[in-house]
């Protein structure tokens, strides 16, 4: 359900549409719906949102804001990602509160997982 002033979608770039589409299938088995050539969105996976034809990627390194998802088997989800075709950048590392990695799809846009243990 919408809510008033709350987050609700999120928007990345992609320079191949296919291949990052194929990726969170693979990955987190995403679905999506295609709204033309150059733009694909998806729903229920905690923030609904999509990914429009660009030269450009999201990372942090450029200042783009991360989106982090939650795994309850952090080594499980690390090697779903890599035979997925995510490339690892930051492997698992502790932090206060957790154990996380960072990784990046097939069009350059970086995220993360954290999990508790």
């Amino acid at each position: 359900m919408n809510q008033h002033e709350k987050l609700n979608y999120v928007e990345f770039p992609t320079r191949d549409i296919d291949a990052t589409k194929a990726f969170f299938k693979t990955a987190f088995s995403w679905s999506f719906i295609d709204y033309g050539p150059d733009y694909t969105a998806f729903t229920g996976q905690g923030l609904d949102g999509g990914f429009y034809k660009s030269e450009l990627s999201s990372t942090i390194a450029k200042g783009s804001a991360l989106l982090v998802f939650y795994s309850g088997n952090l080594e499980e989800t690390l090697n779903t990602v890599k035979r997925a075709g995510g490339e690892i950048i930051n492997d698992i590392f502790s932090f206060p509160g957790g154990r996380r990695f960072h990784f990046v799809e097939p069009s350059g846009n970086e995220f993360a997982v954290w999990s508790e243990i």
